[in-house]
């Protein structure tokens, strides 16, 4: 059986991009990941694959403690309506299931918007597989896939 990480690790490697994959036991919550890797929930990024109303889709690189701001990501995009897909869909996106995905080696390269507060930072995100974490320079990401960087969070709510 093949590395379940093998895609993301070759698809890493074609842009140039560092990045160490972390084998990790199984999270039920971005908190406990980040607790299982001694890190703070902002510390990893989630990766969340969003639908366009013409059935393309982007991704969104969100800080785990903050959470998407429709109106200031739908202004950056250019557009009215933007959704999160359903489970199926976002895999059938992407190729990876939810909690794991990550634009590295997505089926797929879907635009990427990153929020301002990754930049600088070293980010854990999801590996393409549960129970790994995946680690890279946001810095690099970004620029490996073009990404756009703006403000399209807001603090998340409790």
């Amino acid at each position: 059986m093949p590395d379940p990480t093998d895609r993301v690790r070759a698809a890493a490697s074609a842009r140039g991009l560092d990045i160490e994959l972390r084998e990790r036991p199984a999270a039920n919550s971005l908190n406990e990941a980040a607790s299982l890797l001694g890190l703070t929930p902002a510390d990893i990024v989630k990766t969340l694959v969003v639908k366009r109303s013409d059935d393309t889709y982007l991704f969104a690189l969100v800080p785990g403690d903050r959470s998407i701001s429709w109106p200031k990501l739908r202004a950056v995009v250019g557009v009215n309506k933007l959704q999160l897909p359903d489970p199926e869909r976002a895999l059938a996106a992407t190729g990876y299931e939810r909690g794991t995905i990550v634009p590295i080696g997505s089926t797929t390269d879907w635009p990427v918007f990153a929020d301002e507060r990754i930049v600088g930072q070293r980010i854990a995100m999801g590996a393409g597989a549960h129970g790994y974490s995946l680690f890279v320079d946001a810095d690099a990401l970004i620029s490996a896939y073009g990404a756009t960087v703006a403000d399209i969070t807001d603090e998340a709510r409790q």
